[in-house]
């Protein structure tokens, strides 16, 4: 309520002029549902985008900073995780941080440096990934942001909450009292793609097309035995999809479901690391093994050490003398005692939550009967969105059908809709209709 009463430090400037210039300047045409979503975003103080793959938002978000670059002393640009981040910045070619490297998180209080009392120093913030954000952390950024800034939150909200207590970008546009756009549109240069057709079908309730051909980026491969699903996916990951300039590791992610079971992300695993990285000296730590060259991820946020819940790296070092070993991430390299080796999980495999907000060249993923109780729409919809070039899903059409079918969210009761809805005056929505 803060920042959306305050006006901004930004001059006024002519929307329609700013959009029309900002065509010219990147060498784009964009429809009248993207100009209204940047003039939106322009004119109003606090504003949400939201919509599926496909719908524009990176080219609204470039867009609206070339406008805005010209009449704002500073912009900051920040996602939830590290690889949000990463892929904001890809986007963008500018500099974006991880919500907590923005707050200055002091890993002595396990709080941020940044609040009310030592706001950012900032006229613009665009916040990428915002499904993301959990309501602790959306609570420490709003009292970081100066009251004269604007806030633009981008998102998906038909993606899984975030991992952390919230639905924060859900409560906000249900509150009535935030103003945002919806994208539904599927432009011209993404409806070639099954992967974004495919996940809108999805998002719709609709079976997706699984009769696809070979050169297609979505694949169904029919399968009911749990072993063969299982030998599969070690088949494509080892031999077949390295032909088509996969790197095994680099390109190409398996998320499951469960954790449990044949095909579920601790068995997936283990047989992922003896096929692709085996190791005559493994070092065994808590019934768990690690090789050098392993894939492993952060499993919870550690900020003496600048890595956060979520974050893939590839183990560089293991030193068994001084009991430590190095991994290195996107951005550093972090040594670690083996007596925090709990703070790891191998990555070869890892759940839809975990990958959420990350994109990968191709994803893999199990689609069976036995995950019955795990096969939600959005679960669904957000695995088969992390993939940029090719997704494989592997098992029954049954799995697939319950999944499709099955709309129950597990609702969280969060309170801040409710406390968002008795602030502030009414908010306009703008909905904008797809084909």
């Amino acid at each position: 309520n803060r920042i959306k009463k305050t006006s901004s430090n930004l001059r006024v400037i002519n929307t329609e002029k700013a959009i029309l210039w900002s065509e010219k300047k990147l060498n784009i045409e964009l429809a009248q549902n993207q100009k209204i979503a940047i003039k939106e975003s322009i004119d109003k103080k606090l504003h949400i985008i939201t919509g599926g793959p496909g719908t524009g938002k990176s080219t609204i978000t470039n867009a609206i900073l070339k406008i805005l670059e010209e009449v704002t002393l500073k912009i900051y640009l920040c996602a939830p995780t590290g690889r949000a981040a990463k892929r904001l910045s890809e986007i963008t070619k500018k500099k974006a941080y991880t919500i907590h490297s923005l707050l200055e998180c002091d890993f002595s209080s396990k709080g941020f440096k940044r609040d009310e009392n030592n706001p950012l120093k900032c006229d613009l913030i665009i916040v990428d990934e915002a499904s993301m954000i959990d309501t602790l952390l959306l609570y420490h950024l709003l009292k970081a942001i100066p009251s004269n800034a604007k806030v633009i939150f981008i998102g998906d909200i038909d993606q899984l909450p975030s991992v952390g207590a919230g639905n924060t970008l859900k409560d906000m546009i249900a509150s009535d009292k935030v103003y945002f756009t919806k994208l539904t549109e599927i432009y011209r240069q993404a409806k070639d793609s099954k992967i974004i057709l495919n996940a809108h079908l999805i998002n719709q309730a609709s079976m997706p097309d699984i009769h696809t051909d070979k050169n297609s980026d979505f694949r169904f491969i029919y399968l009911e035995d749990l072993e063969e699903i299982e030998k599969k996916i070690l088949y494509l990951v080892e031999k077949e999809l390295p032909k088509r300039n996969f790197h095994s590791l680099d390109d190409i992610q398996v998320i499951a479901p469960m954790k449990r079971g044949k095909v579920g992300i601790e068995n997936l695993n283990l047989v992922l690391q003896n096929t692709l990285n085996p190791s005559s000296k493994p070092l065994f730590r808590s019934g768990r093994r690690f090789h050098v060259k392993d894939k492993v991820m952060q499993i919870r946020n550690n900020y003496q050490k600048n890595v956060f819940n979520g974050d893939i790296g590839k183990i560089l070092h293991i030193d068994t003398i001084d009991q430590r070993l190095d991994i290195g991430f996107d951005e550093n390299v972090v040594s670690y005692d083996f007596s925090e080796l709990d703070e790891i999980n191998l990555a070869y495999c890892v759940s839809v939550h975990k990958f959420q907000g990350s994109e990968c060249p191709c994803i893999i993923m199990p689609i069976h009967t036995t995950h019955y109780k795990l096969l939600q729409k959005n679960l669904l919809y957000t695995a088969i969105t992390r993939g940029k070039k090719l997704v494989i899903l592997i098992g029954t059409t049954k799995a697939l059908s319950i999944a499709v079918n099955n709309k129950e969210v597990l609702k969280r009761y969060t309170g801040l809709e409710n406390a968002i809805r008795n602030i502030g005056s009414k908010a306009q929505e703008i909905f904008l209709p797809g084909f």
